[in-house]
């Protein structure tokens, strides 16, 4: 008798063994199963964003001598890496207090680059936070002015200094972050700070450009804002 309460005892702990041995890979895979349908499925496009820029309108509508405004196209893959395409129109019709230099010009400008999102792993987040580059250029005509010029050898003649029509062009470099954030449904704002950096211009046997279109003032280095409203294509 107590030789077979033994035998029943251990047949009985075979048979736990095999079920245990049997169920433990179904239970996790099912945990796997489980895990893997909680977390979202991350396709390539993720969607098209339009933007339209308030902040170069906003301020010289507030009194700035210059005035640019832009569109820009941007696609999401991933919610990682998002290629883009500014297009834009800028302008001035200013007088420089220094130099009592007037120019005129207004022509349109294009940037296309890239941006990295730092947040691509959160997609939960309301947006995204963005470090990337630009390309730009634009192609131009400009009016130059100043106070005529008193000739130094021939002492009172004066020489006027009026150029219309001059022809030039311009590209640069910029560094760009922006923040995008939605605020309703399909609508969202992006903030931009861009660094830029002058790679060249075309100079005019008489004057240098004072102002160039989507870049500023013609300097080796600025910074610019940019700040968008922006729609989330329904695609």
């Amino acid at each position: 008798m107590k030789k077979r309460l033994i035998s029943t005892y251990i047949t009985g702990l075979l048979m736990m063994s095999s079920l245990w041995g049997v169920t433990s890979p179904l239970a996790a895979q099912e945990k796997v199963l489980a895990t893997s349908a909680d977390k979202p499925k991350l396709f390539l496009y993720q969607g098209m964003f339009v933007g339209v820029d308030l902040y170069g309108p906003a301020t010289h509508a507030l009194g700035s001598d210059f005035l640019s405004s832009e569109v820009s196209l941007e696609a999401n893959l991933s919610n990682k890496y998002f290629p883009v395409v500014e297009i834009g129109y800028g302008k001035t019709d200013a007088t420089d207090d220094e130099t009592d230099i007037h120019f005129k010009t207004s022509a349109p400008y294009f940037r296309i680059g890239a941006g990295y999102n730092v947040f691509h792993k959160k997609p939960h987040l309301p947006g995204q936070f963005i470090i990337g580059a630009r390309y730009g250029y634009s192609s131009f005509k400009y009016d130059v002015d100043a106070p005529s010029m008193t000739d130094p050898v021939w002492g009172g003649t004066t020489i006027p200094f009026s150029y219309q029509g001059l022809k030039s062009n311009a590209s640069w470099f910029e560094l760009v972050a922006s923040l995008k954030t939605n605020v309703y449904k399909n609508f969202y704002l992006g903030l931009s700070v861009r660094y830029r950096s002058l790679i060249n211009v075309k100079k005019s046997e008489h004057s240098d450009p004072w102002y160039i279109s989507g870049f500023g003032k013609n300097k080796s280095t600025n910074f610019g804002v940019t700040y968008n409203l922006i729609y989330k294509l329904p695609f």
